[in-house]
Order: structure tokens, then sequence, then C-alpha cells
């Protein structure tokens, strides 16, 4: 009998030592260090190129060594090339911030794009598809996650557990927090992967391009990597002020964009293309609206009318609205009021968008009638695609927005370290994209940025800004997927000194 209840002891605690490896087994956590390949081809401009695709997790390293996040990414890398040495790497952020790197890799220059129509609207059944114009034949590419985006993740400390908000906030939710372990993380990203002798080139997107104007920078004084390029897609202010009267008129000329999309302006400006009028409003922006904004209140009443009357003509809106605000018309306003009598709204980050609200009256739309369609698409899409495509399987949750906030902005002075790396990099080039549809990060403000970058004017021809008829992620539409990635490509191209060109003035 006592032989029974000791084998009952054992059978009962190696059951419980069974159960709770098991359990361990199944916790849903991410390794912290792995990667794996896969090999495919693709078409490209017609041409056939072979590539690999390598999903994976790296690990962010403190200052003692010991792992303190581990960042997922995705690296797409030519094969039908004997030496990539002189390849271009291209590695690409999406912004926020808080959010994956989901957007543009599969939508915009990775080999796969969205099941989406040729205005970008989803389509079923949910998936992915061939993008023929992906800028892999040119330069290889790797998209990463930042912390708490896509499957990147917080590790715990020595003591096992997960470091406090604060904590996390000064490791990694803030512009230079964010900047200086990114810039850690690509250092030994492009180590393991032997691409120190590559051509380099930086992409954000939104927020995104906050990061990549950092790290441009850091990459230079704290990793001793220079880079060629830094591409802006619909930029933030990266911490170039656009304050007061320069704020508020700069929305004009997207004001003007989206009212002629929409088919509101008066039929003289309706007639005309947008290459024709958006010229016209610019120059009226800056020239006349801005300095009217800055009289304030000690504006003449004949000014103030006539003001409204122009800005009336080139937004779609009464002239009763503007001299209601004072003729300083918030993006809040204008998404709500354009379409009123079409009982309509129209979406922030691409103003092609309709939505209808609960009731017609009010200042500001009930919903992003934009964002709610693209998450129709892009969540089911990387899901998809990662675990049934890439092969890479996990039970963690994909985060297309993961939790980083309170985002510490102070400090931002990423648009001047973007200029000094410049300054101290002659190879270094930028090129903005933008949709003129965009009303969250509006295209003249984009160029109003680059205007204000250099203000010596020294380096201008090293900078250039290109327009599409879409919105924030303007390679959603077929048309601009097309010509957005052949500006990337001519700018790779183009960009790439000659084997003879020294790093000089």
């Amino acid at each position: 009998m006592k032989l029974f209840t000791t084998l009952t002891s054992i059978v009962f605690l190696v059951g419980i030592s069974l159960s709770s490896a098991t359990f361990a087994k199944n916790e849903r956590k991410l390794v912290i260090d792995e990667k794996q390949t896969s090999q495919h081809s693709t078409k490209i401009n017609g041409k056939k190129i072979k590539y690999s695709a390598t999903t994976g997790t790296q690990p962010v390293w403190d200052d003692e060594g010991s792992p303190t996040a581990s960042l997922f990414y995705t690296y797409y890398q030519r094969t039908d090339i004997k030496n990539n040495s002189k390849r271009p790497l291209l590695i690409s952020f999406n912004g926020g911030p808080g959010s994956a790197s989901v957007w543009m890799h599969v939508a915009y220059t990775g080999p796969k794009v969205l099941n989406v129509d040729d205005e970008g609207y989803p389509l079923q059944p949910y998936g992915v598809k061939t993008n023929p114009y992906s800028i892999l034949d040119v330069a290889d590419i790797v998209f990463v996650n930042p912390v708490n985006t896509g499957y990147s993740r917080v590790l715990p400390n020595k003591d096992g557990k997960i470091p406090s908000k604060e904590e996390q906030k000064a490791m990694f939710f803030g512009v230079n927090a964010d900047v200086k372990y990114l810039a850690e993380w690509v250092n030994t990203f492009v180590t393991r992967n032997n691409r120190w002798r590559s051509p380099k080139y930086l992409i954000g997107e939104s927020y995104g391009t906050t990061r990549v104007s950092g790290l441009a920078l850091a990459l230079q004084q704290q990793q001793w990597m220079y880079v060629n390029g830094v591409i802006l897609v619909s930029p933030t202010d990266i911490g170039i002020k656009r304050d007061g009267p320069v704020k508020s008129a700069n929305r004009l000329p997207y004001f003007a964009a989206a009212a002629w999309y929409h088919n509101a302006l008066p039929a003289l400006y309706q007639a005309k293309d947008l290459d024709e009028l958006l010229p016209e409003v610019e120059q009226f922006t800056i020239n006349e609206y801005m300095p009217a904004l800055a009289k304030g209140g000690f504006i003449s009443s004949d000014e103030k009318l006539n003001i409204a009357k122009w800005v009336s003509m080139y937004s779609g809106l009464s002239v009763d609205a503007i001299i209601a605000n004072n003729l300083d018309i918030n993006n809040n306003f204008f998404w709500k009021e354009l379409l009123r009598d079409r009982k309509q709204t129209i979406g922030r980050l691409d103003s092609r968008y309709l939505g209808i609200d609960k009731k017609v009256a009010g200042s500001r739309p009930d919903y992003n009638a934009e964002l709610t369609s693209w998450l129709h698409s892009f969540t089911p899409a990387i899901n998809y695609y990662l675990r049934e495509e890439l092969n890479y399987k996990t039970d963690v949750k994909y985060n297309m927005f993961g939790n980083v906030h309170p985002w510490n902005r102070s400090n931002n002075n990423t648009g001047e370290n973007l200029r000094l790396a410049m300054a101290q990099n002659p190879y270094l080039n930028v090129m903005i994209q933008s949709g003129y549809f965009d009303g969250a990060t509006n295209y003249f403000d984009a160029k109003y940025t680059m205007w204000q970058l250099d203000p010596s004017g020294q380096m201008r021809d090293r900078l250039s800004f290109k327009g599409y008829r879409s919105g924030h992620m303007m390679y959603l539409r077929h048309e601009d997927l097309k010509q957005s990635n052949q500006d990337v490509r001519q700018f790779i191209q183009q960009t790439l000194p000659a084997e003879d060109e020294a790093a000089k003035y």
C-alpha cells in the first residue's frame, strides 16, 4: 500500500511537471532571436527576378548586453545577383508612432501588394497579389517593426518583470529614444547580413519621416554608418515649426485639391486640371492668404471679405462659413462641411473616401472614412501573408497599431538633424513624396518643410518633391503605385555615386 502511495505521488508530481512544461511551452511569447528564409520569384516591369524572404526577430540590447526588446522584420534580398556589395539596401519604417510596417510592406515597395481595386478600395477575398512595380529589382528591402508594433515586443528585465510604463517610455517611446535604439538595431542588422559595403537608403512614412530624419544623423554620429538617401513619404513637420498663419494658410492648396476631386469648385476652377489649379492656389496662399491671416483681428472689413471670396472659390466652402471662422478653416470643419449638402463627409488621410454621419449637423466627422476601409484590407492580408506565404507562425498578435503612448515628443530636432547629416555627407540626398488628397500631412506642408529644411539654399539641388493624385498612402491607387515606385527607383539609381566619385564638396 505504501509502495502504491509512493508511485501515485511520483506519477502526480511528474504530471504536474509535464503540465507546467507544456504550459510554459505554450505561453504566447515571441522568440527573441530567430529567422527563417523562403525562396520566391516574381516579375517586375516585365523582367523575372528571384529573391529570398527572411522573416525573423532580432533583439535590442541595453548597455549591459541584456535584451530589452525584440523587433520583428521581413528582409527581401534578390538572389540572382552574385555580389551584393554594390547593391542598395532600403530600410523601411512606417509611423504612427505605434504603427506596424505593414502599410508600405504589402502596399508599396515590396514584392506583394494588397488585393484592392485600381483606386485602392478593398476587395474580397482578402489577400495579396504580385506587385509588378516593386523596387526589389534595384534594391534589397528590410521592413522593420518598432517596439510593440507588428510582432515586436518589450522583453522582461533581469528579474523577469516587464519594465514599467515610465521605464518603457524612457527606453523606447519618444522621438529621441526611438531613434537611439533603432540606430543600434540597424547596425546589428547590417553587420549580421554583411551589408556594410552596400549603399544604404532610409524610407519612412508619416511619423516614420521623423524617425528616418533622426536616424540619418544618429547612424552617422553614433554608428559611423553613412546613408546615400532618405525618402520622406507623407512627411510630418520633422521638428520644423509651422505655427500660426503658416499652419492655417498651408491647408488651402489641399482644400482646393479635395474640393476639385469632388467637383465642388466653381465651374471656372473645376474645369482646370489639377496641375494648373494647384500652382495658382499656392501662389495665392503665400502672397495673399498668409499675410491676411497674419493681420488677425486688425484686418480691414473689405480685405477680409475679398480674401474670403477667394478662399471660397478655391476651397468649395461658402463665403459665410469662411467669415464665420475668421478666415481660418480647420481640417475637421472642412471634412464635415465640404459635402454637407450631399449628406457626406470626406476622409482625413485620403479625402477621396466618403463617409456618412449620424447627423448632418456638427463640426467634425464621426469617423475617418479611409482608415476603416484600409483596415478591411490590411489586417487580414498581413496575417495571411506572413503565416501562409512566408511561413512565419506565431500565436503573438500582429499589432497594426501598438501601445506606445504617451509618446515623448520633446526636443524634436529631427529636421535639423537631417540637414546636418546632409551637410556632413555630400552623398546624402532627400526626396519627398506626397498625395494631393492627404489631409493629415498635407502636400503643401511637405513642400514648406522642404523649403525650410536648408535655409542656406546650398543643398537645394539634393532635395526633391513628387506629388500624386491620391492620399496619405498614395501607392494604394494603381496609377500612383506604378509612378511612386518608379520615382523611388530613379532616386536610388540617380543618387548612387560613380566608383571614382569622392564624398567631397
